[in-house]
């Protein structure tokens, strides 16, 4: 009777462990089927305790609108977490579809990946200013080049002409565009505290200039705004993204204020 009931002991103990290492495996298998995931929380969180603030999450067109227009047209669209813009066929005169964010910024660092399409241009601008008695953000905001550098014609026509150039005042230092089709990150930064401007792209810094003094209006003076009323006069504005009637895409856009 011992002899039966100690079997019968063993054999529950060996079908538990049994039991266990079947469960324990069907738990990973089952796992390691899930995709994983980016925890954007966690993200967000850990850029936000760095200082940077979203601008673009992927998901929406909040907190930007067209140049002097209330929203955002169907020639924006959100595609696999960018913002990607088409041109209309069928533009009629005097129409653009320039994008800027709704707060304004004075000292800042902006971060943002960039896509353009083959022979296209687009750009970056900062401190623009919506006046309804000016039809471009480049009026009042200086633009730091989005170009195709082999195939568009600005690329020819000058080193302050192609990408990463604070646009048509000063060049970048070298070329370090990715083929077209991929992505570039660009970081600007505006210091008017320091009288300093930089733009690093794919992780290296290729233009650097002054802001907010008297180098500057020289440098202004020397370019084809140098009669423009308003351009380059405003320490604080929004961010703008060019519609240049090419295809361009833009995404992980974020700022840090200084």
């Amino acid at each position: 009777m011992r002899m039966k009931l100690g079997f019968r002991i063993r054999f529950l103990v060996i079908l538990g462990v049994v039991f266990s290492i079947f469960m324990a495996c069907k738990d990973k298998a089952e796992k390691k089927e899930q995709p994983e995931t980016e925890d954007t929380s966690r993200t967000d969180m850990t850029e936000s305790k760095q200082g940077w603030t979203v601008l673009f999450d992927g998901t929406s067109f909040d907190g930007w609108n067209e140049y002097l227009k209330d929203g955002v047209s169907e020639h924006w669209k959100l595609e696999d977490g960018a913002m990607v813009f088409y041109p209309p066929q069928d533009r009629k005169k005097g129409e653009s579809y320039n994008l800027v964010t709704q707060k304004e910024f004075t000292d800042f660092e902006l971060s943002l990946d960039w896509r353009i399409a083959e022979a296209g241009n687009s750009g970056i601008f900062w401190g623009v200013q919506e006046m309804p008695s000016l039809k471009q953000p480049y009026q009042t905001g200086p633009e730091i080049q989005v170009l195709d550098n082999e195939k568009h014609p600005d690329g020819k026509n000058g080193i302050d002409r192609q990408a990463g150039a604070l646009y048509d005042m000063v060049g970048p230092s070298k070329d370090v565009t990715k083929p077209v089709g991929q992505w570039n990150t660009m970081v600007i930064r505006i210091d008017h505290k320091a009288e300093k401007g930089s733009v690093h792209m794919n992780g290296t810094e290729i233009v650097k200039f002054p802001v907010g003094n008297e180098s500057w209006n020289s440098m202004v003076s020397q370019a084809k705004f140098a009669d423009w009323e308003h351009f380059g006069k405003y320490t604080k504005g929004k961010i703008g993204l060019q519609d240049h009637s090419d295809v361009v895409a833009y995404r992980n856009i974020k700022i840090r204020e200084l």
